[in-house]
C-alpha cells in the first residue's frame, strides 16, 4: 500500500483499543475507489486475536428490509437462545425465523448488541462495512444505534461510506476518518506501477489531473487506454463521472469474458447474498457450467469460493449496469427458480418481479403478499418497494387503483414522497370511486404537509376531511384531527388561504355532532377541540381535560403526543407527567418507534419544568440517539427548553438561529411562539429584562396552543422589571381568563406570581408559593421564591428577605438552572448573606444517573440495559463509576446514598 500512513495509524489504535477492552467505531468516507476497501482489508489483517465479521452492502438488495443485519448476525445466531425472550423473538421475527408482528425495532437493536457481546467474550470482534451506504435502511438504522450504544464491549465496527448527498446519512453523528486521494508523489509512483511501457508526459499528467490521487482511478484507468494512446498523447475523451469511468474499465474487462462467462458475473451481480449454491443452480438453469468461472477468475475480476465475492463493488454494478434488459431478466427469472419458495418467498418473489416485463397478476399478488410480510417486521421500506413494484405489474385496472393508493401510503410512511405522488398520479389513471378519490386527496394533503408544514397543507387536508365525511367516519375524523394539528403548527405563518384552527372548528363541527355520544379517545377529542375553539379557551377546559385524561388510559391512541401538548396549555402538570411517562412507557412496551422520541421529548421538557435537569438531559441524548438511528426529523422543543432554563446562552444562540430558519422553512409557526418564550425566559433568568421583553412580544404575537400562556408570564415579569407597567397589567388581565379556567395548582401559582408583580401585594408572592408548592412545577416555584426575596430587599427587608432567597438559590443551583441560580446569589449577597459554595464532589453523567436510579429500585444489569438499550457489560461500566463518585461499594449503599442526595 502506497502511503496511508495516517490512516494506517489510526486504525492500529483502534484495534489497540479493542484488544485492551473497549469498543470503538469509525466511519472511513470518501469517494469510490479511494482506497476505503483496501483500509478494510488492513483492518481485518492486523486484527490479530480478534473474530472479524464481515458485510457488504450490495445496491440491488437495499430494498430488503434486515438484510445487511443478517450477513453480520448470521454466523453468531448459535447464541441467540442466550438472549432475553423478547430481543429473541424480535431478532427471529426480523430474519424470517418465525412468523409475528412487526418486531421492535428497539428490541432488535438489543438482540444484534447482545449477540455482539456475546461474540466478544471470547475474543475481541471486529466488523468491518464495506459499502455501507448500500446497507438496507432497516439494517444501517439498527447498526448505527448499535454503534452509539458501545461503550465496554471489546467490539469495533468500522463503516465504508461514500461521500456522496445521502450516502449513510444514517452513520451521521458516529466518528469519522475522511478518506482523501494520494499526494502527488505517491500517486505518480501507483500510475507508474501500475503501467508497463511508455507513457508521454502529457498523458501521465492529464492521467494525475483527471484522477486526483484515486488510487483505483490510477490502477484501472490506464488498461483502458491503448499503448498508442499511453505513449501518443492523445486525450481521454471520457467525461462521466470518476466511479462511472472506473466501472467502464472494469466493463472492457468483462466484455474481453466468453459470453457464459459474461453470464455468470451477472448472475452474481443480480444474486446479493453471495450464496454459491444458489449461484450455480441458477447457472445450470441458464446452461452455464462451471468452467464458466475460470476466465473471470483469471483476469481477477471474482472469486468463485464458497461465497462468491467480486474483485470490487464497482465491478458488481458495473457488470449488472451495463447488461441488455433481457439478459437480466432472464438471469432473474433463473434466480427466481433456484430460489426455495417455503425458506426464502420474498425473495423469490423480488426475483421475479425483475424478471416480469410485462403485467402479470400472479407476480403482482405474490409481491403483494411479500410487501405484507415486510410490513409485519417492520420492513416498510421494503413493503413499500414491493407495494409500488405490485402497482406497475397489475393488469387490472380497479386493483391497480388500490394497490398504488396502498403504495403510496406506505411511500409516504418512509418519507418517499416523490415515489407516494408517483403513485398517486397512476392511481388517478384508473377507475377512481368516490372513497378512492377521497383518500387520493387525503394522502395528497399527508405529503404536503410531510413537505412542508405551512403552506397549503391545512387547506388540502381539510377538504380531503370533507370529502371523507360520510364515506368513511374514522378517516374522516382522523384527517378533521390532522388538519388541527396543521393549522396549529402553522400558527403565525399561516398562509391567507389556509384555515386557521377556527376554521377547522367550522367544518368539523357535524363529524363532532356525530362523535359526541362515542367513548372512543379520538372522537372526544375532536369534540373537545371543536369546543376549544369555537366556544373558546374557558369553555374548553373541561371537555378538553376529559378527552386528554381518556386519551392517557388509551394505550393506542395514535394523538397521545397531541393530548400532551394540550395538557400543558391547559397547565395541568399532572397530567403533562402521566400522559408523557405513560406514552414513553407504552411506546416500549409497543414497539412504536414512531411515537417514542415524540413522547420522550415531552417528557424530558416535563423534567425541566419539574427541576429533574440531569434526567432531561439524559432523556434529550435518547430522543437525539432514536431520531438519528431512525431517520426521524430531529425534535428539539426539550433541548431548547433545557438550554433556556440553563442559561446557556452560547448554546442557544446558535440552536435558536438553527430553530428559527427551519420553522421559517418548514412554516412551523408554533416553533417560533416556543423560540419567543424561551427567549425570555432565559433573558429574565440573566436580568435581560428588556430583551425578555421584547422575545415575550413575540412570543405573544399569535395565540399559540402551549406557548402563548407561558409567554404571557414571561412578559409581565420583564415588563414590569422594565416599567411598563400597563403592558404588565394588561398582559395579566389576559393570562388570567386562562389561568382561572384551568384552575390546577401551576395555573393558579403562576397566576398570583403575576399578580404579585403588578400590584407588588406581598400575600400574592405567598399565595403563589403556596398553589405552586402543590404543584410539579419546582423552576416556577423556585422562581416565585426568588421574585418574592427581590421584592422583600426592595423594600428594606433585607433579614425577610434571605430565608426565600437562600432556597430558590439552593434549588436553583441544585437543578443547574445557573442563570437564575447567579440571580438569586447576586441578591443574597446584597442582603449581606455570605454564599456557600456548592460542593465539589464530581457530578454523575446523565448515562450514570439513569443506571443509579435503576439500580436503585431493584434491577438487573440486563434489566437496565433492556430499558436503556445498553448491553449489560456497559450497565457494569457506568455503575464502576457511579459507585466512585458516590463513594460507596454495594448497591444497598447506593441505595442510601441516593436516598440521603434526595433527601
Amino acid at each position: 500500500m502506497v502511503d496511508r500512513d495516517a490512516e494506517r495509524a489510526a486504525l492500529d489504535g483502534l484495534l489497540k483499543g479493542v484488544r485492551g477492552g473497549q469498543s470503538a467505531v469509525l466511519v472511513l468516507r470518501g469517494e469510490a475507489g479511494i482506497g476505503k476497501t483496501a483500509l478494510l482489508e488492513v483492518v481485518a489483517e492486523r486484527a490479530d486475536g480478534c473474530r472479524v465479521a464481515r458485510v457488504a452492502g450490495v445496491q440491488a438488495e437495499m430494498e430488503l428490509a434486515f438484510a445487511g443485519l443478517h450477513q453480520l448476525c448470521a454466523p453468531m445466531l448459535d447464541g441467540i437462545g442466550l438472549l432475553p425472550e423478547p430481543q429473541q423473538q424480535a431478532l427471529e421475527v426480523a430474519f424470517g425465523m418465525r412468523e409475528g408482528g412487526a418486531p421492535n425495532r428497539f428490541l432488535v437493536s438489543l438482540a444484534v448488541l447482545g449477540l455482539l457481546a456475546m461474540a466478544a467474550e471470547a475474543r475481541p470482534l471486529v466488523c468491518v462495512f464495506d459499502d455501507a451506504q448500500w446497507l438496507d435502511r432497516a439494517s444501517a438504522q439498527v447498526l448505527a444505534f448499535v454503534a452509539r450504544r458501545l461503550l465496554a464491549e471489546p467490539v469495533a465496527m468500522v463503516f465504508a461510506v461514500r461521500a456522496e448527498p445521502g450516502a449513510g446519512d444514517e452513520l451521521e453523528g458516529l466518528p469519522e476518518l475522511a478518506i482523501e486521494g494520494l499526494a502527488d508523489a505517491d500517486a505518480r509512483v501507483l500510475l507508474e506501477s501500475s503501467v508497463h511501457g511508455p507513457v508521454d508526459a502529457r498523458v501521465r499528467e492529464r492521467v494525475l489531473a483527471e484522477t486526483r490521487g484515486n488510487p483505483l482511478a490510477l490502477l484501472e484507468l490506464p488498461r483502458g487506454l491503448t499503448a498508442t494512446e499511453l505513449a501518443g498523447g492523445f486525450a481521454l475523451p471520457d467525461a462521466r463521472p470518476l466511479a462511472n469511468r472506473i466501472e467502464g474499465t472494469f466493463l472492457g474487462r468483462v466484455r474481453a469474458l466468453p459470453e457464459d462467462s459474461q453470464t455468470l458475473l451477472l448472475a452474481a451481480a443480480a444474486e446479493p447474498l453471495g450464496d454459491a449454491t444458489l449461484l450455480w443452480k441458477a447457472a445450470e438453469l441458464l446452461g452455464i457450467g462451471t468452467a464458466a468461472g475460470g476466465p473471470a477468475e483469471d483476469v481477477g475480476l471474482i472469486e468463485l469460493g464458497a461465497r462468491p465475492r467480486f474483485a470490487h463493488p464497482l465491478v458488481r454494478s458495473a457488470v449488472y449496469r451495463a447488461a441488455d434488459p433481457t439478459a437480466r431478466r432472464a438471469v432473474h427469472r433463473a434466480l427466481a427458480e433456484a430460489t426455495d419458495p417455503g425458506t426464502d418467498p420474498d425473495r423469490r418473489a423480488w426475483h421475479r418481479a425483475h424478471a416480469t416485463a410485462a403485467p402479470d397478476e400472479a407476480v403482482a399478488a405474490e409481491l403483494a403478499r411479500s410487501a405484507d410480510r415486510a410490513q409485519r417486521r417492520s420492513g416498510l421500506v421494503a413493503a413499500a418497494t414491493f407495494l409500488q413494484r405490485a402497482t406497475e405489474l397489475t393488469p387490472d385496472p380497479a386493483v391497480r387503483v388500490e394497490r398504488a393508493l396502498a403504495a403510496a401510503d406506505a411511500k409516504l410512511d418512509v418519507a418517499d414522497a416523490a415515489a407516494a405522488s408517483e403513485l398517486l398520479a397512476a392511481a388517478e389513471l384508473g377507475p377512481v370511486d368516490a372513497l378512492q378519490r377521497a383518500r387520493v386527496e387525503r394522502l395528497r394533503a399527508q405529503i404536503v404537509f410531510a413537505r412542508r408544514r405551512g403552506g397549503n397543507a391545512g387547506a388540502l387536508l381539510l377538504e380531503a376531511a370533507r370529502r371523507l365525511d360520510g364515506l368513511d367516519p374514522v378517516m374522516a375524523r382522523d384527517t378533521y384531527l390532522d388538519a388541527f394539528a396543521a393549522a396549529m403548527f402553522a400558527g403565525r405563518l399561516r398562509a391567507d388561504a389556509d384555515p386557521g384552527e377556527r376554521a377547522v372548528a367550522d367544518a368539523s363541527r357535524g363529524a363532532a355532532e356525530r362523535a359526541a355520544t362515542s367513548g372512543d379517545p379520538a372522537d372526544r377529542l375532536l369534540v373537545a377541540l371543536v369546543a376549544r375553539f369555537t366556544d373558546g379557551y374557558a369553555a374548553s377546559v373541561a371537555p378538553l381535560s376529559e378527552a386528554i385524561r381518556a386519551s392517557a388510559d388509551a394505550v393506542d391512541d395514535r394523538w397521545r403526543w397531541l393530548a400532551c401538548r394540550l395538557a400543558q396549555d391547559l397547565w395541568d402538570d399532572e397530567l403533562w407527567h402521566r400522559l408523557a411517562v405513560g406514552g414513553v412507557r407504552v411506546a416500549r412496551e409497543t414497539g412504536a418507534l414512531n411515537r417514542l422520541p415524540v413522547m420522550a421529548n415531552y417528557l424530558a421538557a416535563y423534567c425541566v419544568h419539574s427541576g429533574a435537569f440531569t434526567t432531561a438531559d439524559a432523556l434529550v441524548d435518547e430522543v437525539d440517539a432514536i431520531t438519528q438511528a431512525t431517520g426521524l426529523p430531529p425534535l428539539k422543543y426539550a433541548s431548547l427548553m433545557l438550554m433556556a432554563a440553563r442559561g446557556d446562552r452560547a448554546r442557544w444562540q446558535a440552536a435558536d438561529a438553527w430553530g428559527r430558519q427551519n420553522a421559517v422553512d418548514r412554516g412551523e409557526g408554533s416553533a417560533l411562539a416556543l423560540a419567543g418564550w424561551l427567549a425570555a425566559m432565559m433573558h429574565n433568568g440573566e436580568g435581560r429584562h428588556a430583551e425578555a421583553l421584547e422575545a415575550a412580544r413575540d412570543g405573544c404575537a399569535h395565540e399559540d396552543v402551549m406557548a402563548y400562556g407561558w409567554a404571557l408570564a414571561e412578559r409581565i415579569e420583564a415588563a414590569v422589571q422594565t416599567d411598563h407597567l400597563d403592558e404588565a397589567a394588561e398582559a395579566h388581565e389576559r393570562l388570567s381568563a386562562r389561568t382561572q379556567a384551568a384552575g390546577t395548582p401551576w395555573a393558579l401559582g403562576i397566576e398570583a406570581r403575576c399578580a404579585a408583580l403588578v400590584g407588588g401585594d406581598e400575600s400574592k408572592y405567598m399565595e403563589s408559593i403556596e398553589h405552586l408548592s402543590r404543584s410539579r412545577a419546582a423552576v416556577d416555584l423556585a422562581r416565585a421564591r426568588l421574585l418574592y426575596g427581590e421584592w422583600l430587599r426592595g423594600q428594606g427587608r433585607r433579614a425577610d428577605a434571605r430565608e426565600p432567597l437562600r432556597t430558590a438559590h439552593a434549588d436553583l443551583t441544585r437543578f443547574g438552572a445557573s442563570a437564575f441560580a447567579e440571580r438569586a446569589r447576586r441578591e443574597l449577597l446584597a442582603t449581606g448573606e455570605t454564599v456557600r459554595r456548592p460542593s465539589g464532589r464530581e457530578p454523575l453523567t446523565p448515562q450514570e444517573l439513569q443506571v443509579a436510579q435503576l439500580a436503585r429500585d431493584g434491577h438487573t444489569n440486563p434489566e437496565i440495559g433492556a430499558q436503556l438499550f445498553i448491553s449489560p457489560r456497559t450497565v457494569e461500566y457506568h455503575l464502576s463509576k457511579v459507585f466512585r463518585k458516590l463513594d460507596v461499594s454495594t448497591r444497598r449503599e447506593l441505595r442510601r446514598a441516593m436516598t440521603d442526595e434526595a433527601a
